[in-house]
């Protein structure tokens, strides 16, 4: 994610191709008799919202039909159901097959938190084709991102300044400059959305979509999570596991672990993926262009960037590229396989004097359009992270683990260590330590691990399933590349997940695809 925050649990959205307190208890939350009750009126979807990062309504799916959108009323406080209400942006795609073979719906979160569902699933439409053979695909912004009451913060040039801040200081002077513009930019988050910021927890959201199934007319929750999915899909099954259907949760966040934890084992998930990258690239038979030896490549990588933190480089006009610029590209780039000709060309690039191809990939991750408008994707990662995550960090309290962070990846250590300091000064308390996702008595969920994966680590997945409870969890192994599974086209996790969703076969605890 945004550089003032943790790299956790982003999940691939189509703008990343820019360059071309935890509440107890189970059951139904319907004491507002009206909610559940409601009748969607679905129609024709408008462009994306500012905040849902701007550009054209969604095109046809390739069969012709088109994408409907609708509105659904939630209340703004489940603890007081009651009272107000907020509006939550869904999207769907009828299921294409016969109606009498249709399941029900299929609700997608594609991660962030902060990324927009309204968005994301026709930019994923294709490869979904074949859930679609049996179930409505839907998909929604979750409360506080994009249409979803949607909290705001700073304002487009106030964004650009924050994102090109030195994120990794070296000195006491360049500290109190990090820790002045992360206060500023929290209480640009409190003052202009101070009514919704105490509701924007996963606990939040795993009710909305408990609302959500109903109003959908299913009995029970068909889901695919994927990144930070999988965790509000565990807090769904914690507080509704009776109520849980078929459920898939693809790159898989571990939920043992507290904000600390997660973004070292992040460090050591990102150091994998380089090192991966760069070992790749020098098997090329026709040679690697940023380096002679996987070591070289990755010196070379830490030359650049310290170069830059004294002397940035032209960028995307009017701006240049920064330390904090490139080392987010590189994140970036290091999420799919798939990025890796973009990382390389953008090195080549950058070793030249053009930080161009780097800045798209950071934009990408900012949320950030070539018109230079930010959609609320970094405003809402920070608002649910520091509401559901309890811990509040200090600048000293970084600096004493920045050994640990660095021995896990020389290269991004340091980054990831000072997004703990993301919360400080939050106007809301966080919820947990990490989030609750027993479900005894729930139906199987199908886990996902890709031993690849940089941003949600490997042993992620086999936690979940530990704490998802005994006969809940089914840990399927991906031994690949990138951040997530199914959308690697593998055919072998395909399979499996197709025909859990599907026909209700689950694959045998323990399977390996490569």
């Amino acid at each position: 994610m945004p550089a003032s925050s943790r790299l956790r649990t982003t999940a691939l959205t189509a703008t990343a191709l820019l360059l071309a307190s935890v509440l107890a208890g189970c059951g139904d939350d319907s004491r507002n008799e009206d909610l559940p009750t409601q009748k969607l009126s679905w129609g024709d979807c408008p462009a994306p919202s500012a905040a849902e990062g701007g550009g054209d309504a969604p095109p046809p799916l390739p069969d012709g039909d088109p994408w409907q959108c609708a509105t659904l009323k939630a209340p703004l406080d489940w603890d007081k159901p009651d009272g107000g209400t907020i509006d939550l942006a869904l999207i769907r795609a009828q299921a294409s097959g016969a109606a009498r073979e249709r399941i029900g719906s299929l609700v997608f979160n594609f991660g962030g938190p902060g990324g927009s569902g309204v968005t994301a699933l026709p930019s994923f439409g294709e490869d979904y084709a074949r859930l679609r053979t049996r179930y409505d695909l839907v998909s929604f912004d979750p409360r506080g991102v994009g249409r979803s009451a949607p909290v705001e913060c700073e304002n487009d040039a106030q964004l650009d300044a924050y994102f090109q801040q030195d994120a990794t200081p070296d000195d006491r002077a360049e500290r109190t400059a990090l820790l002045d513009n992360t206060k500023e930019f929290n209480a640009a988050c409190e003052e202009n959305s101070k009514k919704v910021l105490p509701h924007v927890r996963t606990t939040d959201a795993a009710r909305d979509m408990n609302l959500m199934r109903q109003v959908l007319g299913d009995d029970k929750l068909y889901y695919f999570g994927i990144s930070y999915g999988t965790e509000l899909g565990g807090v769904y099954a914690h507080l509704f596991p009776k109520k849980v259907g078929r459920a898939v949760f693809d790159a898989v966040v571990d939920p043992t672990q507290n904000a600390e934890q997660g973004s070292l084992g992040q460090a050591e998930g990102f150091q994998l993926a380089l090192d991966n990258f760069a070992e790749a690239c020098v098997s090329k038979p026709e040679g690697c262009p940023v380096g002679d030896s996987a070591r070289n490549v990755e010196d070379r990588i830490a030359a650049l960037l310290k170069s830059l933190d004294s002397k940035p480089i032209p960028g995307i006009p009017p701006r240049v590229l920064t330390q904090t610029d490139a080392t987010n590209g590189i994140a970036q780039a290091l999420y799919s396989k798939d990025f890796w000709e973009y990382l390389t060309e953008g090195l080549e690039q950058a070793y030249d004097g053009n930080g161009q191809i780097l800045m798209g990939l950071s934009d990408s991750l900012n949320g950030r359009n070539q018109n230079g408008e930010y959609s609320n994707l970094a405003a809402a990662n920070i608002s649910i992270n520091c509401a559901d995550d309890q811990p509040r960090y200090t600048a000293d309290y970084v600096v004493r683990k920045l050994p640990e962070f660095r021995a896990a990846s020389p290269l991004l250590g340091d980054f990831l260590a000072w997004g703990l300091v993301s919360c400080t000064d939050w106007a809301v308390r966080g919820a947990a330590d990490h989030p609750d996702v027993s479900a005894p008595g729930s139906a199987p969920i199908l886990v996902v691990g890709n031993t690849g994966d940089p941003a949600t680590p490997y042993e992620g997945a086999r936690r979940m399933v530990s704490a998802l409870g005994k006969g809940v969890g089914v840990e399927l192994t991906y031994k690949g590349q990138g951040h997530g599974a199914y959308d690697s086209k593998n055919k072998c996790v395909q399979d499996a997940v197709n025909g859990y969703l599907l026909d209700g076969t689950v694959p045998t605890a323990g399977t390996v695809c490569s």
